[in-house]
């Protein structure tokens, strides 16, 4: 089953819960865990590796903590997912390298290929702008009107 690690499920969090805070300023790394129940030194770890990206920018001191380093509408999940874990790969075959065992006799190479661009392409065109939680919506449908013709 394909799934994203602990460590991204983390840093996505973080980067929505810094969109929202935005306008207020910086968040240290203890807020940010404090928040979401997130083990600090964990998030600590996972902050450092999105500012080395360049996606957050920290600040020290007193008012010191992590913002976002530009517009949430221009940051992608794939961007914070990759830089947190490195490239997506569902399959071994999908590699830089593209080896395994089964390469001679492998016949779903291509399909598997075509899957994980697929994928990426998803995570590239969501935004943390738009990683919000919405309500579910119902759609109630009445039931169609029995027409009679004479």
């Amino acid at each position: 089953m394909l799934k994203l690690t602990k460590k991204a499920d983390y840093g996505l969090m973080a980067m929505k819960h810094l969109a929202e805070r935005a306008p207020k300023g910086s968040c240290s790394a203890k807020d940010v865990a404090e928040a979401y129940g997130i083990p600090q030194e964990a998030l600590a770890k996972i902050l450092q590796r999105l500012a080395k990206a360049g996606l957050l920018r920290s600040q020290h001191g007193i008012n010191g903590g992590y913002m976002l380093a530009r517009d949430p509408n221009t940051i992608s999940a794939f961007e914070v997912i990759q830089a947190i874990d490195g490239p997506l790969f569902i399959t071994s075959c999908v590699t830089v390298r593209g080896e395994c065992d089964q390469t001679d006799r492998c016949t779903i190479r291509e399909p598997l290929r075509k899957v994980n661009e697929s994928i990426e392409q998803v995570l590239k065109r969501i935004k943390i702008s738009h990683m919000r939680e919405e309500p579910e919506i119902i759609e109630i449908k009445k039931p169609a009107e029995l027409v009679t013709i004479v």
